[in-house]
């Protein structure tokens, strides 16, 4: 019998990294077994009809949240669909594109975890939390530099879409496996790139690896696990800082591989952690490549039959 798709989900509001977590772990589960969608495409207007309707694109009633259910349902049977596609810079529909189901589909957006039947048909769910802050100065960058957009209009839009993203974007963080916030150091509060520290809550619905033999005690720039509690329940918390040395992210890095069965091995790279700088040169981030890779873990286990 041919085996399903494994699904991921990864939510966050808008800019919050949701492509640049996923390239990583494309690479790591293999890109040519990978199919990504974007339930942001699935809108019900285009941007000049929500103006008129005074709706935002975080809003359900914006979204075919019926036709988003049923294609990850479909997906998660191996079926193909006709995704609809939304184009971001002309605020318009191109049309729709034909996606087939490969053997894993990453799912990202605004409102993955909006529904039981979305919550349903992952194997793995994540969700995007960085600091408001930070993730202003990301989406400032990212919609002037490749949007079109002023800087006026984005500050207008975020003020615009603060109150469904406080209603319908920041509670979708409790359906979360994982959750994970970067976020700048002590020292350097305008850091917003390969410096960042990761904050991993880790929730008992996913079997995570054991790691303790490379964590460490007290202070350092490494690898720290310490239990707390997040939105009232219990939770592991994985803290990776962003000054973490070559050597201590190498040795994290071949534990998780350690994990990761066999048959997976040949996957290994170091084309993972990659992020863009503020003039345009290629960076790593330690941090930012080791959470691409236990979430590539969880996706690569589900697909051995361990969660099954």
């Amino acid at each position: 019998m041919q085996k399903r798709p494994i699904l991921l989900g990864i939510v966050g509001d808008s800019a919050a990294g949701k492509t640049t977590i996923t390239r990583g772990i494309a690479k790591v589960i293999g890109e040519d077994r990978c199919t990504i969608i974007c339930t942001d495409d699935y809108h019900r207007y285009n941007r000049v009809e929500r103006a008129q309707k005074k709706l935002t694109a975080l809003h359900p009633d914006c979204n075919y949240m019926d036709i988003i259910e049923q294609h990850l349902h479909l997906l998660k049977e191996g079926k193909s669909i006709l995704k609809p596609h939304y184009n971001h810079a002309t605020g318009d529909f191109d049309p729709p594109s034909y996606v087939e189901a490969k053997d894993f589909i990453v799912v990202e957006g605004l409102l993955g975890f909006s529904t039981k039947a979305m919550r349903d048909a992952y194997d793995v769910k994540l969700y995007l939390a960085p600091p408001e802050d930070l993730r202003f100065r990301w989406k400032m960058k990212r919609d002037t530099q490749k949007r079109g957009h002023s800087a006026e209009a984005v500050i207008q839009e975020m003020k615009l879409r603060e109150p469904d993203s406080d209603a319908f974007i920041r509670p979708q963080r409790k359906w979360a496996d994982m959750v994970v916030c970067f976020w700048p150091p002590e020292t350097d509060k305008e850091e917003t790139g390969s410096r960042l520290n990761a904050s991993l809550v880790l929730r008992p619905t996913l079997p995570h690896p054991d790691l303790s033999e490379v964590l460490e005690h007290g202070s350092g720039n490494g690898v720290h696990m310490e239990l707390d509690r997040d939105m009232g329940l219990p939770v592991d918390r994985l803290e990776i800082d962003g000054n973490i040395s070559d050597e201590k992210a190498k040795r994290l890095e071949d534990l998780l591989w350690q994990h990761i069965p066999g048959e997976h091995h040949h996957l290994r790279q170091d084309g993972i952690g990659d992020i863009t700088g503020t003039t345009g040169e290629k960076l790593k981030s330690h941090p930012l490549a080791l959470t691409q890779l236990l979430v590539a873990y969880h996706l690569l286990k589900a697909a051995s039959g361990h969660y099954q």
